[in-house]
């Protein structure tokens, strides 16, 4: 196997000539994809990314060695501190990745692998390992384990096994390639500490336009740590339950098709000018939760991303972006009864728990290097969340109540395989007393070459 201690400019010119002696002329899915979603784009998002050849040509032989690993290893680690206590950084900070704690957090040790199998399939296998924030343990977990088929017909491709769901514009790309340190709060609300992902498979069809336009269509587990608005387990229940609500395990077995994930995504992107690109999209999940039998949640979401690159650029240098998303889900919680206490159990309503959030963000690329965004979001619902005692009150629940975050960020990225982020977050929440300041300031390498993100 090819060694990966090469340099940014010997990959980039090595890797698409070995393409070409393996008779590797790209797809027209494959040139579609790369022009509308490789990330080579905004240097501040695409930390590492080399140009990698992903597509093995229709005449190829199983006689030779097709396999060709790319093989990274990124870390992420913030220091910083705030006005609220542990415990309640913990409630703010609600993604796994997130600077969670005063004083240094290890977001993240990722190791990807990807790699072309033969002229059918390719493969990427990604290992996250961090520190639990409290604790001090060592967290290892496989955060996207899959295949994806590369000559179907039709402009169709198969993807099958562990994957971040296509959900919106963060859910399905790492977080080293985020603009920002932690994940904005609606997604923490909706789909957990550790992004919407599980086992599963789904089918996406390319249109025949010259724009780029998608369709996919996927089914997935509903249950695990990383579904928090479905059938979730024990453990999310006893951290965050949805709205106050219980888990059922009767619930979570898996009956008919039901009881399985379901997501949908159409997606477009173009360059209208050189200079100029707009892309956007609209997203929709559907599956059980685990409040009770025939409970069920809806969570669906639009996005837009707009960003400008100017002509005579250096190293990508000067570039604006700006990116947003709107989603919303409706939580149908099944009627249940609290016996916490034997001698006064609370009946506890159905009720459709209806919750919305939204974020918007740009980001200035105004030196080679150097770059400064501004983020705000807003979170929201209706219905009240059963907060124990008998008491309902929304405004209580960390997990639903009224929220306003304001993040200035300023980057500095000092080559292709490091960066550093300074970034401070105002928060106000109705579940505090007062608002939340707090500073984080982050530092993230690249060992290897790593492939283009989604932007």
């Amino acid at each position: 196997m090819r060694s990966i201690r090469l340099t940014f400019a010997a990959v980039s010119a090595a890797v698409p000539a070995l393409a070409q002696d393996q008779g590797q002329a790209p797809s027209r899915r494959t040139a579609l994809s790369r022009a509308a979603q490789a990330q080579p784009t905004d240097p501040t998002s695409n930390l590492g990314a080399v140009p990698v050849a992903q597509t093995p040509g229709q005449g190829g032989s199983l006689t030779g060695p097709l396999t060709q690993l790319d093989i990274s290893v990124d870390l992420m680690l913030a220091v910083g501190g705030s006005s609220a206590r542990d415990g309640v950084i913990g409630e703010l900070q609600g993604g796994a990745h997130d600077p969670r704690k005063r004083g240094f957090t290890l977001q993240q040790a990722e190791v990807q692998i990807n790699g072309a199998v033969d002229p059918w399939f390719r493969g990427q296998f990604v290992l996250v390992s961090s520190l639990d924030p409290d604790e001090g343990e060592t967290i290892v977990e496989v955060e996207e384990a899959w295949l994806t088929t590369q000559q179907l017909p039709a402009n169709l491709q198969l993807k099958a096994g562990h994957y971040l769901t296509d959900f919106g514009r963060i859910n399905p790309i790492h977080p080293h390639a985020w603009d920002y340190q932690d994940q904005p709060v609606v997604m923490s609300r909706f789909f957990g500490a550790d992004n919407l992902r599980s086992p599963g498979a789904r089918l996406s069809w390319l249109a025949p336009t010259k724009t780029y336009f998608e369709a996919i269509l996927g089914v997935q587990n509903a249950n695990g740590e990383t579904l928090q608005s479905f059938l979730a387990n024990d453990e999310v229940y006893e951290e965050r339950p949805v709205g106050g609500r219980a888990l059922d395990d009767e619930a979570r077995e898996l009956r008919t098709l039901g009881d399985v994930l379901w997501h949908a995504r159409l997606a477009s992107a173009t360059d209208f000018t050189p200079a100029h690109t707009l892309g956007g999209g609209v997203s929709a999940l559907f599956g059980p939760n685990a409040t009770g039998a025939g409970a069920d949640t809806v969570v669906y979401g639009a996005d837009f991303m707009y960003r400008w690159r100017a002509i005579d650029n250096r190293r990508g240098y000067p570039f604006f972006k700006l990116q947003g998303e709107v989603m919303a889900r409706a939580f149908d919680a099944a009627a249940q009864v609290d016996a916490s206490d034997p001698l006064a159990p609370v009946d506890v309503p159905s009720a459709t728990l209806n919750d919305w959030g939204a974020y918007l963000y740009a980001v200035y690329g105004f030196d080679v290097g150097w770059a400064v965004g501004l983020r705000g979001e807003y979170c929201s619902g209706s219905g009240a969340s059963y907060v124990g005692g008998g008491t309902f009150d929304r405004a209580q629940d960390p997990w639903r109540a009224d929220r306003v975050r304001v993040s200035p960020m300023l980057s500095y990225q000092t080559s292709e395989y490091s960066r550093v982020r300074l970034q401070y977050n105002w928060d106000d929440s109705d579940h505090l007393d007062e608002v939340v300041h707090s500073v984080w300031l982050g530092f993230e390498v690249l060992i290897g070459p790593h492939q283009p993100h989604s932007y």
